[in-house]
């Protein structure tokens, strides 16, 4: 099984736990599209792509595989992949963003990245990238095939978190985290990848950017992924510092369970626990 933790100390949630795929304590089905979010996460998106190999010499996919979509707004997961906005390599080409963050952790596959500060980069495999945007930037999110002998598979979480107020406009700023620097911890039978948010579980990942609201350690944000080891297992995670006063999200994306809980009672809804599309 696997499923994304996110929490934040910022606005009073019901004492109600929220519990898998949950928002404001309600249960809710997760799609191919944006998942709900509690403030001050704006925005969480799960991309599940199975690349076909590239054209000989390409980054992207053979023009023959490209009939019949429609390139430019390709969200159609014909095959088990989309091009999104791009119309030779699927992604999403120079675009804007103001007044939040966005945190992309890669589990698979590869993004090349180019912005209006100047930075270019390719990251994958385990990295994440957080950039602030602040005050405006433009910037491209591809994802390159790189193998043209293999599939490209990709595997990755955007999530956009809000801005303090008073941070709005701050200067444009991201920072990268290697995997190296992502720290992965046991916890009963599951192992916790902590983008975010690792004191409770006794680590401590790279420093988000310094307007970040989760910055202040105050704020307890956490982003955690968990991935379920056996059949039969279980994971019991550390409670939030403030109990029912946490807005807390538990995404439930992949795998199925007897039963799950969030600071309550144990909700025995197994067929409410298999995500609602195919992965």
């Amino acid at each position: 099984l696997q499923f994304l933790y996110l929490i934040d100390h910022h606005t009073r949630a019901p004492p109600a736990a929220v519990v898998m795929s949950v928002c404001a304590g309600r249960p809710f089905p997760i799609g191919r599209g944006p998942w709900k979010t509690l403030d001050p996460f704006l925005f969480c998106v799960f991309h599940d792509d199975r690349f076909p190999k590239s054209a000989a010499g390409a980054l992207g996919p053979d023009r023959a595989a490209l009939r019949g979509r429609d390139l430019g707004m390709d969200f159609s997961y014909e095959g088990g992949w989309s091009m999104y906005h791009g119309e030779a390599v699927p992604g999403f080409p120079q675009h804007p963003h103001r007044g939040f963050e966005t945190v992309t952790a890669v589990m698979e596959g590869l993004v090349d990245h180019f912005d209006s500060m100047g930075a270019t980069g390719r990251y994958g495999h385990g990295d994440v990238q957080w950039m602030t945007a602040g005050d405006g930037v433009q910037h491209s999110e591809m994802f390159p095939l790189v193998r043209d002998d293999a599939p490209n598979p990709l595997e990755l979480f955007q999530i956009w978190l809000n801005l303090p107020a008073a941070k709005k406009t701050a200067p444009p700023y991201f920072e990268m985290l290697w995997a190296p620097q992502v720290p992965r911890v046991r916890r009963g039978d599951a192992e916790v990848v902590v983008v975010a948010g690792g004191a409770a579980l006794g680590v401590a990942p790279g420093a988000p950017p310094p307007n970040s609201w989760a910055a202040d350690p105050g704020n307890d944000v956490a982003i955690w992924i968990v991935n379920g080891a056996k059949a039969g297992g279980s994971v019991t995670l550390p409670p939030a510092r403030e109990g029912g006063a946490v807005n807390r999200t538990l995404y439930f994306f992949r795998g199925s369970a007897a039963a799950v809980a969030l600071n309550g009672p144990r909700r025995r809804r197994p067929h409410s626990l298999i995500p609602k599309f195919p992965l």
